[in-house]
């Protein structure tokens, strides 16, 4: 069964095919999209692959992403979690997105310190990474509060709307 967590105000569960609308107004927003690695969706369909492909990904132990949740609503905000999880070499990358209707409400430093903790207590992970764009500095800022360590850039390592971008890498180890 897919992992079910709470936070003060959301809840953290698995991303059904009833979101679709929510994934694809997410996917489909150029700021939502516009740091994310990949164009803005365009189709409806492309969320519900979005949705096949996270549930893929837990099926085979290779990422998990919960949809985050307001509580006292069905809808999802947006999502986070973990890809490229290697089980072997106990180490994840966290990504996340939420629409910009609800930006700068706290809500992603809500949910980080719950996702890590079930990373490195429920998952056994030794680390956790994240790579950000440079322009991104919400994201920046937000994963340097968050206790992770800026360990370098990736030159042109993601490409997006016709351009190479540079990234910044980050990760916070386990410290038990």
């Amino acid at each position: 069964m897919f992992p079910i967590l709470t936070t003060e105000r959301t809840i953290l569960r698995e991303v059904q095919f009833e979101d679709v609308e929510q994934i694809y107004d997410s996917f489909s927003n150029k700021e939502t999209m516009k740091y994310y690695g990949q164009d803005p969706f365009t189709e409806k369909e492309q969320a519900a692959n979005l949705i096949n492909h996270f549930h893929t990904m837990y099926q085979e132990k290779k990422g998990m992403r919960w949809g985050i949740q307001l509580k006292g609503q069905k809808h999802v905000i947006g999502t986070i979690g973990f890809n490229l999880w290697s089980q072997k070499y106990k180490r994840a990358e966290l990504g996340f997105e939420i629409h910009p209707g609800y930006w700068r409400k706290g809500y992603a430093s809500e949910v980080i310190p719950e996702v890590l903790k079930y990373g490195f207590e429920e998952l056994k992970l030794a680390r956790i990474g994240a790579i950000v764009f440079l322009e991104n500095e919400a994201s920046n800022n937000l994963l340097l509060n968050m206790g992770f360590e800026h360990e370098g850039i990736l030159r042109n390592y993601m490409y997006q709307n016709g351009r190479f971008y540079d990234t910044n890498v980050y990760s916070i180890l386990n410290s038990n």
